[in-house]
């Protein structure tokens, strides 16, 4: 059953975009040229799973962000609504989280980026997600669509590890105890 991951940024209180979806907080966010980690992250990865919500949001930054296969779940959105450019990049899904990393998994992939909020909830809701990276940017938002949502129970965390970087960012690292 392949891994999944999380490698994502926050604002400090906790939103990942704000309330219409806009990210222009974290993607015009300068990092002095600082390495966080993301290409060692996506190194040991072998796909890509998102929800609709972020893919709206990152379709068309050119180039393209991501260099692995991308499944995307929605259920109102078709391979047809995939720009021309990303067809052989992206696919739609309709897919629950398990039903998705079943998918993953008749592809061979041993380990999956999961991004998005409403997907990473759905799939630690599942007890799919391994482990997580959190980036937190100094930038408070006020309000926006946050990271975690609603459980059906505590979700416990082993703190692997904490990095703070010049620019402010400051990234926290932790598995999911089973």
């Amino acid at each position: 059953m392949p891994k999944g991951h999380v490698f994502i940024g926050t604002s400090v209180d906790g939103f990942i975009a704000r309330r219409d979806g806009d990210i222009g907080w974290l993607t015009g966010f300068s990092s002095l040229g600082e390495d966080h980690g993301y290409n060692a992250h996506m190194a040991k990865l072998d796909g890509i799973v998102m929800g609709r919500g972020t893919f709206e949001s990152v379709k068309d930054i050119e180039p393209w962000f991501y260099e692995k296969k991308v499944l995307v779940l929605s259920r109102t959105l078709a391979n047809s609504d995939v720009p021309q450019s990303l067809r052989s990049k992206v696919e739609i899904i309709n897919a629950s989280p398990d039903e998705a990393t079943r998918i993953a998994e008749e592809r061979g992939w041993r380990g999956v980026y999961i991004d998005g909020g409403a997907v990473i909830q759905s799939f630690l809701r599942a007890g799919l997600i391994d482990d997580m990276v959190i980036s937190r940017v100094p930038v408070l938002i006020g309000e926006g669509l946050p990271l975690f949502g609603a459980l059906d129970a505590d979700v416990m965390l082993e703190h692997v590890s904490t990095t703070s970087f010049p620019s402010g960012l400051v990234q926290s690292h932790y598995r999911i105890k089973r």
